[in-house]
């Protein structure tokens, strides 16, 4: 075994530490530069074995001899005196590098690497506590890295799903708007009301009736979905419409909505993508209003999927794009499945919202009433978009439209499937719809339709968003159907209910509800009464930018963002969707 040759220790006899004869120290330590300091200064780190010497940036790989694990001379911890102290003062990082994470390491940047920037306010902590205060952060880094792992796995970004733009508030939140509450929608699961029968007030517009031939589409024998140019849609807001109006001067109720607010609000724990509903307490009354030009205009496509959809604005998969095809999609089929020039149903008024001799799609406006409790009636306008007749009963239809707009995303592949297991595209269509069929269902419970038919239409080509085809057509009776969807009645009403009475208790003035982006709950904002006067409306894409369809087509580009816009009089005339 090699000896260790302590070398002469010199003897003290007349005290404490070496005779004044020995200070000679022979082999002086080479290399360690000497850096001076006052008492006050903080002392630099005395080595540093985690730095990896031969490739820091900027340096030669070849090593330098001089550069050791003493060498500080690099170093700016050794600063001149006039530096920023704060700047000076690091703490060694002695985590070990992980290199078998090399892929993902911009990723796991270990927060906890001291940044003299951030906390200047820190003042360097005791040995124990710095142990402690890193265990706790690589607790944290390890479970942020099973979280990231886990998302990697079920889906290929979805680790990045979240930022998506999909996950922006639906409006700009001001910083003047004066946040009152938020309500988590773990409180909506609880909640509960049976509200009484509703009495329809009046019915107003047209009807024509349903063609059954659509009944017997099978993929084997699709139908081209039709382009109607020249019907005009309305998506009027509650305060817009002048037969809320006169119902409220003449105090017909205290609460005004639309089918469309009522079941986004009786929906809401469904939701995913943020979502605004304006609220005006004027008087003793309570309006719900959509915004011009509103999400609740379009239809969510995906939303409640686990794939996440591309995040680029205008691919023609992006949540954006979709809502604007689907919209357009439905407004198309619930016109092309009606019987052509064949009778009309009118009732007691025409519709409200077109002018003389403008041709106006197949809508009847049931304006109902609820009572919510003795002193607080709520009037809603619902809409149905057909009649049929069955032994000479006539029923009230909702006709909506699911679109397939690329089996990749969704693992089904409707043209297979749809004939032999229709029970499987609809409960993948439940799992990746869950809000937007609720929503559906809600509202035609609300307008108390006999029947809701679900057209199944699909792309002709997958790469093509402006041709579809229609693959199927299912009529469900919307009361089974929302005991198959587990939409419970009383629990919608209770929602409703909670949220007029909190509505009831504010003061005179405008608010707004929104869905967080990204959390499950909703806030209330109190916002100055001219909000949303001018509201800006998300602008189409240059018609450049547009993916262009084939040469006949390319007037569909215009008209699929037709269907996103509004125009000034406040209708959606898409004139081509």
């Amino acid at each position: 075994m090699a000896g260790f040759d302590l070398g002469s220790v010199p003897f003290n006899s007349d005290g404490w530490g070496p005779p004044d004869s020995s200070v000679s120290v022979p082999n002086q330590i080479s290399n360690a530069p000497f850096a001076p300091f006052s008492r006050s200064d903080k002392l630099g780190r005395i080595a540093d074995w985690t730095r990896s010497l031969s490739n820091r940036p900027g340096s030669n790989s070849k090593q330098n001899p001089t550069d050791s694990a003493f060498d500080f001379s690099g170093d700016d911890s050794f600063a001149t005196l006039n530096a920023d102290e704060d700047s000076s003062f690091r703490l060694v990082d002695t985590a070990a590098k992980s290199h078998h994470h090399g892929q993902h390491r911009p990723k796991f940047n270990p927060r906890w690497r001291f940044n003299p920037h951030n906390n200047r306010s820190q003042l360097p902590q005791r040995r124990d506590e710095e142990v402690e205060a890193k265990k706790r952060e690589q607790e944290k880094e390890r479970a942020r890295r099973d979280r990231l792992y886990n998302l990697n796995r079920s889906g290929t970004n979805a680790g990045q799903r979240r930022e998506s733009a999909v996950f922006k508030s639906s409006v700009d939140i001001q910083p003047e708007w004066n946040m009152l509450d938020q309500i988590p929608f773990s409180t909506f699961s609880k909640l509960s009301f049976s509200v009484p029968e509703p009495e329809d007030l009046l019915i107003c517009g047209g009807l024509e009736f349903y063609d059954r031939s659509y009944d017997r589409i099978t993929p084997k024998n699709e139908r081209r979905l039709e382009r109607f140019k020249n019907r005009n849609f309305f998506k009027i807001t509650t305060t817009d419409d002048p037969v809320i109006r006169r119902l409220a001067n003449e105090d017909k109720a205290t609460v005004f909505a639309t089918d469309t607010i009522l079941s986004t609000l009786m929906c809401a724990p469904r939701s995913v993508y943020s979502w605004d509903i304006v609220v005006q307490r004027v008087g003793n009354k309570l309006f719900f209003d959509k915004r011009d030009g509103s999400q609740l205009d379009l239809l969510s496509v995906h939303e409640t999927s686990q794939e996440p959809l591309p995040d680029v604005k205008d691919d023609i998969n992006s949540a954006y794009s979709l809502s604007v095809e689907a919209a357009y999609i439905n407004q198309n089929f619930s016109q092309q499945v009606l019987i052509r020039d064949g009778k009309k149903l009118s009732y007691d008024e025409p519709n409200p919202f077109a002018t003389e001799g403008e041709e106006v799609a197949s809508v009847g406006y049931r304006y109902r009433r609820w009572k919510l409790d003795d002193d607080t009636y709520l009037v809603a306008r619902c809409e149905v978009q057909s009649v049929a007749e069955v032994n000479n009963q006539r029923s009230f239809l909702t006709l909506n439209a699911l679109n397939e707009f690329d089996p990749k995303y969704s693992g089904v592949d409707w043209r297979q499937k749809l004939e032999t297991q229709r029970g499987a595209v609809l409960a993948t269509e439940l799992k990746n719809n869950a809000n937007k069929l609720a929503k559906w269902t809600a509202q035609a419970l609300l307008a108390n339709a006999d029947m809701m038919k679900l057209g199944y239409v699909s792309r002709v080509h997958p790469r093509d968003h402006f041709n579809h085809v229609i693959l199927a057509v299912v009529g469900y009776k919307p009361k089974d159907f929302a005991t198959q969807i587990n939409l419970n009645t009383s629990n919608m009403w209770g929602i409703v209910k909670s949220i007029v009475d909190l509505c009831m208790k504010l003061n005179e003035g405008k608010y707004v509800l929104v869905k967080d982006p990204t959390k499950p709950q909703v806030r209330i904002y109190e916002v100055p009464p001219d909000a949303f006067e001018n509201d800006y409306v998300e602008e189409p894409l240059p018609e450049d930018e547009q993916v262009q369809p084939p040469t006949e087509d390319a007037q569909g580009a215009a008209e699929a963002n037709g269907a996103a816009n509004e125009v000034e009089e406040k209708e959606t005339s898409t004139e081509a969707a």
